[in-house]
């Protein structure tokens, strides 16, 4: 069904990469075969092992981002390339290419912005047991804090609408940036659905770009900033909570000194909490004005992704056929 949709479709498949000369061509091929009507791009984010050669042998076409991290170049790729669907994975070879007809049908059939393709065996990843952890607190954390539509919130095999590409703002530079779209699709309540895939290992010689601490320290900052932004007040809510504690930790010694003997003997804790004290108040406030802020921040890039135009992706779903053969005879 997919494959006669596709074929009125414009499909992108984007792969960014880095050093990974030794899988990209099989990716690409892959590819080609699985989906032979869609174009295929490699962007190229300053490797020194000839990706750029091998992913031009292969067919695709081959850009270059000289801004380091993959952020900086999904961005680059959202903002050149025009289509009707979307096809994000990896050059490395962990998702296999004869899933994405699955995605895209899952796109098409459940009229959806992003379809996220779920990782089976993802804590293998590799043998490296510091990523197994760091994917299941971070999963959980984002389910805290963003809500449950999302449960592999860092797959790199994603299928997007023109809508979703045209609409996030990709403020990210590194790995964050997946965990980015997952929060612009929760934000502005977005249909999405999941996909569960096999999730392969790295071929011999292929390497993770991941560091366990440094880009877990980055993907943590990046929560922070990103729950400062779209839930100001439960994200400055809690910092006053945490100064009204502490004021109220240092108050209680000489409050009770105070209704004791009548003197207030240490006057700098008593200076201390109180200034503790309005920086809670100010903290509770600040959150107050910043709740309605964003909340007029988030109408305005839902007015945004609704004067996007849908394109053809919507007229191909099989749920409305008449509609279908509507646009197919004009």
């Amino acid at each position: 069904m997919v494959v006669a949709d596709a074929g009125a479709l414009d499909i992108a498949v984007l792969l960014p990469c880095y050093n990974e000369a030794g899988t990209i061509a099989a990716v690409v091929r892959g590819f080609r075969e699985a989906l032979p009507d869609a174009r295929i791009y490699v962007y190229d984010n300053n490797s020194v092992d000839g990706t750029a050669l091998q992913a031009m042998l292969a067919g695709a076409t081959v850009v270059r981002e000289r801004r380091q991290g993959k952020g900086n170049v999904v961005r680059r790729m959202f903002a050149d390339i025009e289509a009707d669907v979307y096809l994000m994975a990896d050059g490395d070879g962990t998702y296999s290419p004869d899933d994405a007809e699955d995605l895209i049908r899952t796109l098409l059939t459940e009229r959806a912005d992003m379809v996220v393709g779920t990782r089976r065996g993802v804590h293998a990843d590799a043998g490296r047991q510091g990523h197994a952890i760091g994917n299941r607190l971070f999963n959980r954390l984002y389910r805290m804090i963003f809500g449950s539509d999302f449960t592999d919130i860092f797959s790199g095999y994603r299928a997007f609408s023109r809508r979703f590409v045209k609409s996030f703002p990709a403020v990210s530079a590194g790995f964050e940036i997946e965990t980015e779209m997952s929060v612009h699709a929760s934000r502005l309540k977005l249909p999405v659905s999941e996909l569960e895939l096999d999730y392969g290992r790295r071929p011999e010689g292929s390497h993770s770009k991941l560091s366990t601490f440094k880009d877990g320290a980055k993907i943590l900052w990046m929560f922070a900033m990103l729950m400062k932004e779209t839930r100001p007040f439960a994200f400055f809510g809690a910092l006053s909570v945490a100064f009204m504690a502490t004021s109220t930790v240092f108050m209680t010694p000489v409050l009770l000194e105070y209704f004791a003997t009548g003197l207030v003997n240490r006057q700098p804790t008593w200076v201390l909490s109180m200034a503790l004290m309005m920086i809670s108040f100010m903290m509770f406030t600040a959150g107050t004005i910043l709740d309605s802020v964003a909340r007029g921040r988030a109408e305005q890039m839902r007015i945004h992704y609704m004067s996007l135009p849908v394109g053809r992706l919507r007229p191909a779903a099989a749920a409305e056929p008449v509609a279908d053969e509507t646009v197919r005879a004009a």
